[in-house]
């Protein structure tokens, strides 16, 4: 089996050695194709603008001086366009993509990128808790290939993605495996902090609010909080089917 490795954190981020490990454990071919520097909150972002550069640092090992979806796109079409993958891992990120923060994940973007080319792909995230005494990544490096091998032969629908978020917690600690859906943040996370650069210049820099949880009941918000894995299938459809027909209506009219 042939995988495909990619993040938003950069080829050097500390959940990358992590998501090489969980890939061995499931194959002897592994090829990388990441981001030089770190790209979170890119989102499913193309460059468009100036020219990409892809790198090679190692055998099967390529840096992209762009996004995830540069990433992705540029190792189908360049590095492995004579044998495509057959399974695109993207992560492990360093904080939660959950709820409604997945539409900026540039993790989970990499991931839509690859179902957007038919092959199987799951983003990984590691939820942090900064006061923990134990590694940052236990519970993904010890529960990850456990929670990848039921996916690599389940049919799945054509445009579909697996997102899968890991608790804060040690891997000894891990209550089990949930599938759920998504969920949903009470309030904007997004604030705006303005500033004055050293030539007086005004600039501005988004940062991170606290963020209230609504934990409705199956979600991954609800797993995450009561200490479960969270492995939500996602869709590329975006079509809201029940204000179709209401549409419809309206410009029929």
């Amino acid at each position: 089996m042939r995988i495909l490795l990619t993040n938003d954190d950069g080829i050097h981020g500390p959940g990358f050695e992590v998501l090489e490990e969980i890939a061995r454990e499931l194959s002897d071919d592994i090829w990388v194709c990441a981001p030089a520097e770190e790209q979170s909150g890119a989102g499913h972002s193309l460059t468009l603008n100036f020219p990409v550069r892809l790198r090679k640092l190692g055998e099967r090992r390529f840096s992209v001086t762009g996004t995830p979806t540069d990433s992705v796109m540029l190792a189908l079409r360049t590095v492995l366009e004579e044998k495509q993958p057959d399974l695109i891992l993207s992560g492990v990120n360093r904080g939660a993509n959950l709820g409604d923060d997945i539409t900026y994940s540039g993790t989970v973007s990499a991931a839509m990128e690859g179902a957007l080319a038919g092959i199987r792909s799951v983003a990984l995230s590691q939820v942090l808790d900064r006061e923990a005494d134990h590694d940052m990544f236990d519970a993904a490096r010890a529960w990850g290939a456990k929670v990848l091998r039921p996916l690599l032969d389940l049919p799945l629908t054509e445009r579909t993605l697996v997102n899968v978020n890991f608790p804060p917690r040690a891997a000894a600690d891990i209550e089990g495996i949930r599938a759920v859906r998504q969920g949903f943040h009470d309030y904007s996370r997004t604030s705006v902090v303005e500033g004055r650069d050293p030539r007086g210049l005004r600039y501005y820099w988004f940062g991170l609010q606290a963020i209230e949880h609504t934990l409705d009941h199956g979600t991954d918000l609800e797993a995450i909080a009561d200490g479960y894995i969270a492995v939500t299938p996602l869709q590329l459809e975006l079509t809201h089917e029940a204000s179709l027909a209401t549409l419809r209506e309206r410009f029929e009219e």
